[in-house]
């Protein structure tokens, strides 16, 4: 497995080493010991979550806060998003910044999404599969989010507002200045 770092502290890219011949391929998704040697943590996966999403979804910019924090691994089963992740750690030297990346199940990106950044994605395909592992459980009281087109933040989702799917709770979210106070 190949580990690349992003702009963002503590967030990585990783891909896996991939096996091909006349029968399809193999590669390994995941092996604990691995992950933590290339990115350093002592990581925990507690949960899997997997969603369906058609093109024009968007689903963000969402984290949980305080002890119920998370850390994220992302990766594309089929079809392809651009995802998307915020520094959204105060003592962070990048706080406030994003980093964009195109997962698909054709490239096998895997992305580390470490505790404090803010997530989302955007369906580019006609189908999407998506699914990501958890450090910690899900808490819904925790959960906080900012809006997605915050111009504080400058977000580039590639396709055009009118083709996008928003659920009205994240239409709903606050900006970026409205919490965190930049």
């Amino acid at each position: 497995m190949k580990i690349t770092n992003t702009n963002l502290n503590g967030c990585y890219i990783l891909e896996p080493t991939k096996y091909t011949d006349s029968r399809g391929y193999f590669f390994e998704s995941f092996n604990a010991r691995t992950f933590n040697e290339l990115t350093g943590t002592e990581t925990q996966f507690v949960q899997d979550n997997q969603s369906y999403s058609t093109k024009g979804v968007l689903r963000g910019l969402h984290s949980q806060a305080g002890e119920h924090a998370q850390a994220k691994l992302v990766r594309v089963l089929s079809g392809e998003v651009l995802d998307i992740v915020v520094d959204a750690r105060p003592r962070s030297s990048t706080f406030g910044q994003h980093y964009a990346v195109k997962l698909s199940g054709e490239n096998n990106l895997q992305l580390f999404v470490p505790r404090g950044l803010l997530h989302g994605f955007v369906a580019l395909s006609d189908t999407v599969e998506f699914f990501y592992k958890c450090d910690n459980f899900y808490n819904s009281t925790s959960e906080h989010g900012v809006k997605y087109n915050d111009p504080t933040l400058g977000i580039d989702w590639i396709l055009p507002h009118e083709e996008l799917t928003i659920s009205d709770k994240d239409k709903a979210l606050p900006s970026f200045k409205e919490v965190f106070g930049e």
